[in-house]
């Protein structure tokens, strides 16, 4: 019989039970088989497997799963392992910063671990990939549908669009008044969407889409196995591009807030934040906090 130990966190809150749940492996010399099994018998919304780096410049390699598939890159994911490893001493001692690269599917990713004066470790991403907008063009009245809204309910002076930084979004703007009564249609997702570029779906609402910085989403991904999520990396990066596009920000650092996971019961806070470089994204961040929850033990 082996054992095989993972440490669960709630990321992106400061307080238990709060964010989004996350299970890490630290030591995963398992088949992709078996993670994807791991990751399904505890259906959290994702589980991490650490294992060697394979460049002697970067930290260490993580592949990270779904209930459903294998994701290239994931926010909550890396954010949370980084915490974990800090809190767990696997990353040495850690006074006020410290900059580490995980190797995940969409490319190296730069991660910075910062500890507050009182104590907190917070961790912030770079994007492996600068957000960019994708080609195609979405139905408004589908869309709409597909999170059992109707078409009334968006926000209909700014256009959803396709956005991605390793894993794409349809992001759809929704009337601040209408985003939580939005519930995913599985039979319509299921006939129109599943297996598109859109199939994953982020709703976002500003009250200021112009220069608002402040902003509430939500996250349907039945193609993962996540109905729907509670706080959303990935796609808060992607969300970078599309409130880059649309805002044209000043060059230099940008930053805006997301809540997320309120519906759900487990409130998330993600930090989000730009380079502008003469007009133009030239980097997205996403970043927050953790709070480690349990330790157990898979014997097989």
């Amino acid at each position: 019989m082996t054992q095989h130990a993972f440490i669960t966190a709630d990321v992106f809150t400061d307080r238990r039970f709060g964010g989004n749940q996350l299970a890490v492996f630290p030591d995963a010399d398992l088949t992709p088989e078996l993670m994807q099994q791991l990751t399904a018998e505890l259906h959290l919304s994702e589980s991490v497997f650490v294992l060697p780096a394979e460049s002697p410049a970067h930290t260490c390699r993580l592949r990270i799963f779904t209930p459903a598939m294998e994701v290239p890159f994931a926010g909550h994911p890396t954010v949370g392992t980084a915490i974990i490893l800090a809190e767990t001493g696997r990353l040495g001692p850690i006074d006020r910063r410290l900059d580490i690269i995980f190797e995940e599917g969409a490319g190296p990713v730069p991660v910075t671990i910062e500890r507050s004066p009182d104590g907190t470790l917070s961790a912030t991403l770079t994007s492996p990939r600068v957000p960019s907008r994708l080609p195609g063009t979405l139905d408004p009245a589908l869309l709409a549908a597909a999170v059992g809204l109707k078409e009334a309910m968006l926000q209909s002076d700014v256009p959803s669009a396709l956005y991605s930084a390793g894993v794409s979004f349809a992001i759809i703007p929704v009337r601040p008044d209408f985003l939580s009564q939005a519930s995913v249609d599985l039979g319509l997702w299921r006939r129109d969407l599943a297996g598109t570029s859109a199939q994953h779906l982020y709703l976002a609402s500003l009250d200021d889409w112009a220069d608002g910085r402040m902003a509430r989403v939500r996250m349907f991904a039945p193609a993962m196995g996540i109905t729907e999520d509670p706080a959303t990396g990935a796609a808060a990066a992607a969300f970078v591009g599309f409130l880059a596009d649309r805002q044209k920000p000043a060059d230099g650092a940008q930053r805006w807030t997301l809540s997320q996971g309120t519906e759900l019961g487990r409130p998330s806070r993600i930090e989000i934040g730009a380079d502008i470089l003469d007009g133009e994204l030239t980097a997205a961040r996403v970043g927050g906090t953790a709070v480690l929850m349990s330790r157990g033990v898979f014997e097989l």
